[in-house]
This record gives structure tokens, C-alpha cells and sequence, in this order.
């Protein structure tokens, strides 16, 4: 009979023995990515198949990519050196997670993930040798940047009659193997027109399946527009996909076959090989179609129930954005352009019979501007600019450009020098003398200086429309210029309302000068936005180009009055074409703006103490379970900092944050960021102000407060957020 001390020298002999026949390998460290080759059994058995994985651990906050890596971004890949008669196949991949980067979605990988490979071994290997199986990996890993980085790996296998489960990452191999989705008898046809693919799929594995969740992974990106919402209806037999054609479908280059994985949930998908063809029976008609609203991962938050601005569709897109043009009459950002709209309808008193025409030219300078935005922005964004509304007044050059003409007009309504004989504001100093020009940049003005902030209504409506075709995405910014532009419109075409207004007279004259002085508190405005874009060193030659730009109208009025024309306007426009390298020079400046207590980004607001935001500081603090308030502001947003100085400003608030230990985060978007501008695009909005409060559970969706702001709402949505708790 053995010994207890001989039974645990032969398990620890065994267990030795078990050790020294595992295959091994060492991993290699790259900046971003841990990377090593590991087997999913001790050994290689002669004839059989050989898994063996490429394993990631990605640093937190970066991810590597799928097979297809979506909008953009490089699949993993590798290149084997193996011994004779020792081949590798493709690798088996996982289903990926979607990651939504501004306009584009990608499909990735993050923490950790195994890639099989299975390798197939000779018949003839000989047991007890080792083998070494060397590969050289590729793979693109990204976060804010993406970067290219490679690694060679080698794995030591033994040749084993009988190889057993690797002890250390076997298991994690095989439930990677099981999980990967795999062709399950589906039966699968395609059919598309100028709006939509649809895959319809019927079989055993997807009967009576919940769509809700249901979503389609191609291996081809340029059979659908992937950032486009998909859509998914149940039938007795399976579903229907609803999707946006891509690229290979809108230039006539249909696939012969649509192939990809559907995922019916998180780590159940199976792949499916679908043909041309009418839908099949039984996989739709059961339940209307339902748009998947599951959120890929991305720049913060995702977005939240019943605020997604992908449900939107083009009627209500439209419907939407017409309500918040209307709206954006009454924010605060369009204040300074009021002067102008007020200066043009006291000109109308002295001749209403122009109204008709300036109001349309009005319109049309409001419609097409929007549009010109819209395409700039649609632009950059397909170029891979991380950029949202409001992109003008991040550009010093332009914010540089508008504090001049916001001081150009105010000189002109006070009668520093004359465009032709009108008082048509902005527009006629832009427009030289006629009336009709005048009022089209008018409307211009208006929405150059009053688009980047986004009334209510008109965020979902922008946010919708930026993932859609251009020719739906510009429908629904020309539906917000015709509602900026309405009620301006709705007064040149009722003469009646001209009755309640005064006989010409002499009011008219004072009237215009008076609202010369909103122009000039809009150019200081604008002054400020710029010192913070282009720092403190820029602003003299700013002061310097508006002092010649000062000049440039002083004598110009000059020559109006008769005292020698031709020497006056000659120095005005020697002065004013000064101007222009003035201004350039200030805003090529890129002298950085130290954070100070009147940046939006940093300092208390009204005794409430604020830290910068990332998505990483929103994680730790709800990982503390805090409630946490974002706000997405920028200098160059009134509405930004009318809510900061008003609602937020009071001692209620401030009580509140103490109360409760909400945390206040502040996301400054007044320099271009693109993490900034990826979580405004997670919860569909595309600008500024935006508010999120996260309650104290940890967990679910951020709630999205009003744009305009009370101080009694932030205060009830703190107490509401601080008394919530996991379960909730």
C-alpha cells in the first residue's frame, strides 16, 4: 500500500511531467497591445487539428478590429512560418463589438480577446519531438489616434500521442471556439432598392427569434452603410434585416452573395451566406419592423432610452428641425442678430412695398446658408474630421472675420459712414447698394452667428440627419433655415402689422443708432471667444485690425459728406484692405490659452467646484457610485453661458451639488476635440449645449436635460439622480 508522502511525490511528478509536455510561448509587450500565441491543447496529436490563438490584452480605452473593421481601421492579420508539412488556416473570429467614432462605425476589439487559428499537422509528426510555430502579427490599435504596430511570436508545441485541455488558456480557447458564430443550416436571399437591402433569414436556429437586438455584421464594408440604423422584423420562421445600401449597391456593383454573421444577442450569432432573391416565407410579417437601438461603444455615453436620435425619420427629422429653427428666433445666441432683423423692419415703414422681396431674399440668404454649413460639415466628417455644429466659431480665422463685421455694422447703424441710402443692418454693409443683397446676407449673418448654438427640437434633427444620405441630411438643415427665417418672412408679407408701427420720423434715425450697441457687445463677445481659441499674444493684432477697420469707415463717411471723395475713399480702402493681414496674422497665432477661472473648461461656477471631463472620469465616478452632471459647453454658445450664469449660478444649485455629491464635469468644446465631439455623436446630438446627469447606480443611460435650463429642474433631477440606486 502507498505511503501518503509516495502518492504526492508521483502527483507532483505527474503534475511536472503534465507542465514540461505544455506547449509554450512568451508573449511579446507593445506599446498598447500584450500580445502572445497560445494553444488550446499540451500538445499536437500527428493528423489532427492544432488551435492554436492569438491572444490580445489591449490597454484600456484602445481597441484592435475585426475581419471587417467597419468605416475604418485595419483587421488583425498574421503570416506563418511553419515547419514542413504544417499548414495554418484563416482565422476564426469572434464576434466584435461596435464602436461608434463620430459618422463612422467600426467593428472592434477591446480588453481582451483570442483569435483562433486552427493549424493542421502532418500525420507523420513523430511524438515526442517539439515543433516551433512562428508568426508574424499586424494589427492597427486606436483610441484617440490609431497606430500600426506588429510583433513576431513563437509558440514551442510537443508532439503528444494524446494531448490534453491546456491547463493555464485552454478552456478560454475553446469557449472563444464554441462561442464564435458558425453556418447553422440557415437559409438566407437579399434583395435591394434605392433605400434598402433586405436579408431575410429563415431556419431552426432563428425561429421565433427576438429581434430586438438582432444585428448584421458583413464581411464586406461596402455592401451597407454600417453607421446607418438597422432595422429587424420577426416571422414565424426567422427575420427580415431592413439596411442601408452601400456603396457596392448604389453604383451598381451588387454582390454576387450577402455574407456576414447575424447576432441575435450579445455572443449568439451565426454566419450567413445569403443569395439574390425574393424574401423567403414565414422569415417576416409577424411584428412591424423595430429599429435596433443597442449602442456600440464610443466616445462616452450611449444614447439614451427614448432620446435616440436614429428613430427619427425623414417626415419628423424635417418636422423637428422647422419647430427648432422657429425656436431659435427666441435663443439666446440670436440676440445680437435682432438688431439687424429690427433695423430692416423700420426701413419698412418708409417703403413697404419692398418687404415682399427682402423677406424672400431674406429666406433664401437663412436656407442656403444652413445648407452650405450643412455640406462643409458633411465634408469633413466623411473626410474623418471629428467635427460637429457649430465647427465656424472653432476656426479663430472666422471667429477673427465675424468680430470685424459685427463692428462694421454697428459703425454703419450709427452713421459712421453710409451703404447706399437704407438701414438695412449686416446685410447692406455687406451688400453694397441694394436692398434685396442686403437682406440675403442678412440671413446669412443670422445663421453664421446663430447656428453653433442648437435650440430645442433642432438637436435630435441634427443629429439624425448627419448619418443620413446628403440628399435627406440637407432636406432637414433647409427645413431649419426656413424656420429661422419664418417669422421675418410672416412680417414682410402682412402690411397690416406696419400700421402699429410709428410714422416716419425722426425715431427711426435714433432707433437705429440704439441698435448699433447689441453689434458692438457682439463683437466683444466675439473678441473673447477668439483670445480663448487663439490665446492672449493674438489679440493685439485683432485690436489693431479693428482700430484700421475703425479708420477705414471713419473715412469713408468722410467722402460722403463731400470732403474730398477721392483722397478719403482712397485711405479707406488702403485701410481696410489692411485689415485682412491684420486679422490673418492674429489668427495664425497658436499660442495655447492657459485654463483660468473665465474659461468655460476650468474654475468653479457659483461656489460649485468643476473638473475637466473624459469618459474616463465618468466611468471612475460611477464606478463610486456618484451622480454625475457633464456639461458640453464652449465660449462661443450664449445659451452655454446664459445656463451657466443664470440656472446654474444660484445658491439652490450650488445646495444641490452639495447635498447630493454630484460631481460636475465640464466638456469644453471651444477648440475642436474629438473626443468631445464623438460622445455628442453617442447620444445623437452634433452640438452644443448639451447636459448629461448620470445617477448614483453605477448603471443604464445618462439623462439628457433641457437645453434651456431652471434652476428648480437641475435641482430636482440632482435629487432624483442622487436616490437612485443599482436596482433601479
Amino acid at each position: 500500500m502507498k505511503t501518503p508522502w509516495a502518492a504526492a511525490l508521483l502527483a507532483l511528478g505527474a503534475a511536472a511531467s503534465l507542465i514540461a509536455s505544455v506547449a509554450s510561448a512568451t508573449p511579446v509587450k507593445t506599446q498598447h497591445v500584450e500580445a502572445e500565441l497560445l494553444s488550446e491543447t499540451t500538445g499536437a496529436a500527428p493528423g489532427s487539428t492544432l488551435y492554436v490563438a492569438l491572444r490580445q490584452k489591449i490597454v484600456p480605452g484602445w481597441h484592435t478590429y475585426w475581419r471587417n473593421p467597419g468605416d475604418a481601421g485595419q483587421a488583425t492579420a498574421l503570416t506563418w512560418t511553419l515547419p514542413t508539412g504544417w499548414t495554418a488556416g484563416d482565422i476564426v473570429w469572434p464576434a466584435p463589438e461596435r464602436y461608434i467614432a463620430g459618422p463612422l462605425m467600426n467593428y472592434v476589439f477591446s480588453d481582451e480577446v483570442y483569435l483562433p487559428i486552427p493549424i493542421t499537422v502532418p500525420a507523420d509528426a513523430k511524438p515526442g519531438q517539439t515543433v516551433t510555430l512562428k508568426a508574424g502579427a499586424d494589427w492597427l490599435v486606436c483610441r484617440d489616434v490609431c497606430v500600426p504596430e506588429d510583433a513576431t511570436l513563437t509558440i514551442d508545441v510537443p508532439v503528444l500521442a494524446a494531448p490534453a485541455i491546456n491547463p493555464t488558456n485552454g478552456k478560454a480557447i475553446a469557449d472563444t471556439l464554441a462561442a464564435a458564430p458558425k453556418p447553422a443550416g440557415l437559409k438566407a436571399t437579399f434583395s435591394a432598392d434605392a433605400t434598402s437591402v433586405k436579408l431575410s433569414i429563415a431556419g431552426d436556429a432563428v425561429k421565433g427569434a427576438d429581434v430586438s437586438h438582432a444585428y448584421f455584421f458583413p464581411y464586406n464594408g461596402a455592401v451597407i452603410e454600417q453607421i446607418k440604423p438597422q432595422s429587424a422584423e420577426r416571422g414565424p420562421d426567422g427575420l427580415t434585416m431592413i439596411l442601408a445600401p452601400g456603396y457596392d449597391f448604389q453604383h451598381g456593383k451588387p454582390p454576387a452573395t450577402l455574407d456576414g454573421v447575424i447576432e441575435l444577442s450579445p455572443g449568439h450569432g451565426f454566419e450567413v451566406s445569403a443569395t439574390p432573391g425574393a424574401p423567403l416565407a414565414g422569415a417576416s410579417g409577424t411584428t412591424p419592423p423595430v429599429v435596433v437601438t443597442d449602442a456600440g461603444k464610443g466616445g462616452g455615453a450611449a444614447p439614451p432610452a427614448g432620446d435616440r436620435a436614429a428613430n427619427l425619420g425623414l417626415p419628423a427629422a424635417i418636422a423637428f428641425a422647422f419647430l427648432g429653427g422657429l425656436i431659435l428666433n427666441l435663443m439666446p445666441c440670436v440676440f445680437p442678430v435682432l438688431s439687424i432683423k429690427a433695423a430692416a423692419l423700420a426701413r419698412h415703414v418708409e417703403a413697404p412695398g419692398r418687404a415682399r422681396a427682402e423677406g424672400v431674399a431674406f429666406l433664401v440668404g437663412c436656407v442656403a446658408t444652413f445648407v452650405i454649413l450643412a455640406a462643409i460639415l458633411i465634408a469633413a466628417q466623411k473626410a474623418g474630421q471629428a467635427v460637429g455644429w457649430g465647427f465656424q466659431l472653432q476656426s479663430p480665422g472666422m471667429v477673427a472675420a465675424l468680430a470685424l463685421i459685427m463692428l462694421g455694422v454697428g459703425l454703419n447703424l450709427s452713421g459712421v459712414f453710409e451703404i447706399g441710402t437704407s438701414v438695412q443692418g449686416a446685410g447692406q454693409g455687406l451688400a453694397g447698394r441694394s436692398d434685396l443683397i442686403g437682406a440675403l446676407f442678412t440671413g446669412v449673418l443670422a445663421v453664421v452667428v446663430a447656428a453653433p448654438c442648437t435650440a430645442p427640437l433642432m438637436a435630435p434633427a441634427i443629429g439624425w440627419a448627419l448619418v443620413q444620405p446628403p440628399v435627406a441630411a440637407l432636406s432637414v438643415f433647409a427645413a431649419l433655415g426656413l424656420g429661422l427665417a419664418l417669422p421675418f418672412v410672416a412680417v414682410s408679407f402682412v402690411p397690416a402689422l406696419f400700421k402699429l408701427l410709428p410714422r416716419p420720423g425722426v425715431w427711426m434715425d435714433i432707433f437705429r443708432k440704439v441698435l448699433a450697441f447689441p453689434m458692438y457687445g457682439a463683437a466683444a463677445w466675439l473678441v473673447w471667444v477668439f483670445a480663448l481659441e487663439a490665446g492672449d499674444a493674438a489679440l493685439p493684432f485683432l485690436f489693431a485690425a479693428a482700430v484700421v477697420l475703425g479708420f477705414a469707415a471713419f473715412m469713408w463717411g468722410i467722402s460722403q459728406h463731400g470732403l474730398k471723395p477721392w483722397l478719403s475713399r482712397a485711405l479707406a480702402v488702403v485701410a481696410l484692405i489692411a485689415v485682412v493681414p491684420l486679422s490673418a496674422a492674429g489668427a495664425r497665432m497658436s499660442a495655447t490659452p492657459v485654463a483660468s477661472a473665465s474659461t468655460p473648461g476650468a474654475g468653479p461656477v457659483a461656489g460649485i467646484p468643476t473638473e475637466p471631463w473624459s469618459p474616463e472620469k465618468v466611468a471612475s465616478l460611477r464606478a463610486e457610485g456618484k451622480p454625475v452632471f457633464v456639461d458640453f459647453t464652449a465660449a462661443w454658445c450664449v445659451t452655454c453661458q446664459v445656463n451657466e450664469r443664470t440656472a446654474l449660478a444660484t445658491a439652490a444649485v450650488s445646495d444641490a451639488f452639495k447635498k447630493t455629491g454630484a460631481v460636475y464635469l465640464k466638456a469644453d468644446w471651444t477648440n475642436r476635440n474629438p473626443d468631445i465631439a464623438r460622445a455628442l455623436s453617442a447620444v445623437g446630438r452634433s452640438g452644443v449645449p448639451l447636459y448629461l446627469l448620470y445617477d448614483a447606480g453605477g448603471a443604464g443611460d445618462p439623462k439628457i436635460l433641457p437645453q434651456l435650463l431652471t434652476s428648480g429642474g437641475v435641482v430636482e433631477a440632482l435629487t432624483a439622480a442622487a436616490k437612485a440606486t443599482p436596482s433601479s
